[in-house]
């Protein structure tokens, strides 16, 4: 996790918002043990080269399940080598086996996350907007 968190960092120049404040052990942890919670990991060798999170959602208006995928990376040199489809089509596996009815994310225009999941042949393109409050 902790070199899923540094991969994030580089490949999303994020520094706010995956290293700033890194999390304890025991909170990573607990975070690995909830089964909702979904993390696949790409390695060459010993090195974190790809990696996703994503969210199970316990639907309430039917008996279903999503999956949200949150994060998605894959590092600069590894990019364009088929990691990315790989880690998409195991979290699709991963979905089917929990009964999730779809997978979702969302990705800001002009990213060129775009590009890459328009090339898995999306069910549906929905254009949305975001709002967040902080608490």
């Amino acid at each position: 996790m902790r070199r899923l968190n540094k991969l994030f960092t580089d490949v999303f120049e994020d520094v706010e918002s995956y290293a700033d404040k890194i999390p304890t052990d025991a909170y990573v942890e607990s975070f690995i043990a909830n089964r909702d919670n979904i993390v696949l990991v790409a390695t060459v060798g010993e090195k974190v080269v790809g990696g996703l999170v994503a969210y199970t959602l316990t639907k309430f208006e039917r008996e279903r399940r999503e999956i949200y995928l949150y994060d998605l990376a894959v590092s600069r040199e590894q990019q364009r080598t088929g990691i990315g489809r790989k880690l998409m089509e195991e979290l699709m596996t991963i979905a089917r086996a929990v009964g999730a009815y779809v997978v979702f994310v969302q990705a800001d225009e002009g990213d060129d996350a775009i590009r890459f999941y328009e090339s898995l042949t999306p069910s549906e393109n929905i254009h949305t907007r975001n709002f967040d409050y902080l608490t």
